[in-house]
């Protein structure tokens, strides 16, 4: 894309496409799709004005004409596994499905999770977000003992390495069985508290779910920490775990933020069962994060010569119309959860779009790559496109929605603290060291 930025001073992207949903500037009317033209001024790193474009008004002074191209806010990923990634070249999935990746992982991270294994993985998966253009990422820290005395400080090290970079945050993930061990959970609730992060767990239909949920919030609500769950990753219409967790909030007066991830069996249930969850979900104030490519990827995969029968993804739409705040996201990326991926979040978009038809009418979907995951992750300034806010911006050469999600939009240019950056994909062959 042949676009000149200003190398230092003060300068005006004109003739920009912004997102209605994804600016507090008052542009005027959008178009059907939710565009505006306006011009940005940029001073200093930041966005000192945002002004609609009118009919036959002159270009600014320093100006770089856009001609209509699509800038957004840089993404925020809220749902990631950052230490699992890239494993796959050295444990893959032997069969695609769930069960298959569980065990995959479970004994690739026994044989190689060291803390140098750990760093090269995690630190290669932020290369890759941070020149895709994504500015926050929230990553899973699988916690089984004693994978947690080493992936806890290696994430604390990463966090400090790309402060101003990529805002770090990370959550513990155990199954919700581990809770039973009362000393381990409270070691582990303490560690995830001193490093700031977010108590998360994976629950299933247990025994004494209810019990064990109740131990988790307990903790979280004595240490002032988030929550963070994978819930009902399964097509089982008797999973959930989805309505336990809102249950308990509710009964908890939890008044910390909870994202829940995956919730796939609800898309199964039946009609009655789905309204009151959804409404015990949206009295109790969680948001949800569906994981389209990894959940399509993994969800009613089968061996007998038959073809899939249904998406993997959560009832996002009927969420949104009850007012609970929804996100898609990475999840996992090659290894065995999910052979492929790259952290894109244009990628998880276009994804999105195309599974849970996030178009006719567009209306605010594209908060769900950045506003939206930006407030339930509590990162002031960031995923909208405001006046005083840093000049974290992506430019696109795609003029409209249809234009933007048919290529991958390669030579994209990211803006940070607005200057241009100059980050690169890191190439694979950075890892053959560690997956040989």
């Amino acid at each position: 894309m042949t676009i000149e930025l200003p190398s230092s001073g003060w300068y005006v992207l004109a003739n920009a496409r912004l997102h209605a949903s994804l600016t507090s500037a008052n542009l005027g009317p959008a178009d059907a799709d939710g565009f505006v033209l306006a011009d940005l001024a940029i001073a200093e790193g930041a966005v000192s004005g945002i002004a609609p474009k009118t009919e036959g008004r002159p270009v600014p002074p320093r100006s770089v004409d856009l001609a209509g191209r699509i800038v957004m806010p840089c993404f925020v990923d809220c749902h990631t596994h950052l230490d699992k990634g890239h494993i796959w070249p050295r444990r893959g999935n032997p069969d695609g499905s769930f069960p298959g990746a569980l065990e995959a992982v479970g004994a690739d991270r026994a044989a190689n999770w060291s803390a140098a294994d750990v760093e090269a993985r995690m630190e290669f998966g932020l290369k890759s977000a941070f020149a895709h253009g994504t500015k926050a990422i929230r990553t899973h820290l699988d916690s089984i003992h004693p994978q947690e005395t080493i992936s806890w400080p290696v994430f604390q090290a990463l966090r400090e390495r790309w402060a101003g970079r990529i805002e770090l945050q990370a959550s513990s993930l155990i199954g919700i069985d581990g809770v039973r061990d009362g000393a381990f959970f409270d070691a582990l609730a303490d560690r995830v508290a001193e490093a700031g992060g977010i108590l998360g767990a994976v629950t299933y239909m247990v025994p004494n779910l209810g019990d064990l949920l109740d131990t988790v919030f307990r903790a979280a609500i004595e240490r002032g920490l988030d929550l963070d769950f994978h819930a009902d990753e399964t097509d089982d219409v008797n999973a959930a775990s989805l309505k336990r967790i809102a249950e308990k909030a509710i009964e908890h007066r939890f008044e910390g933020r909870i994202l829940v991830g995956h919730c796939c069996s609800l898309a199964r249930q039946p009609g009655d069962d789905v309204l009151d969850t959804l409404d015990k979900v949206a009295q109790a104030g969680l948001a949800v994060v569906s994981l389209p490519m990894c959940n399509m990827y993994l969800q009613d995969r089968r061996h007998d010569g038959t073809t899939p029968r249904w998406r993997g993804v959560t009832l996002l739409h009927e969420m949104k119309a009850r007012g609970i705040p929804v996100a898609v996201a990475s999840d996992n990326t090659r290894d065995p959860f999910y052979a492929y991926g790259d952290l894109d979040m244009l990628e998880v978009y276009r994804m999105a779009t195309r599974t849970i038809h996030f178009d006719h009418p567009v209306a605010d979907w594209p908060k769900t790559v950045a506003a939206t995951p930006a407030d339930v992750m509590r990162l002031d300034g960031t995923g909208r496109i405001a006046v005083g806010a840093p000049a974290d911006l992506v430019i696109f050469r795609g003029r409209s929605w249809t234009e933007l999600l048919s290529r991958p939009e390669s030579d994209r240019i990211v803006l940070r603290d607005g200057a241009r950056s100059d980050a690169t994909l890191p190439d694979y062959a950075e890892l053959d060291p560690i997956l040989r």
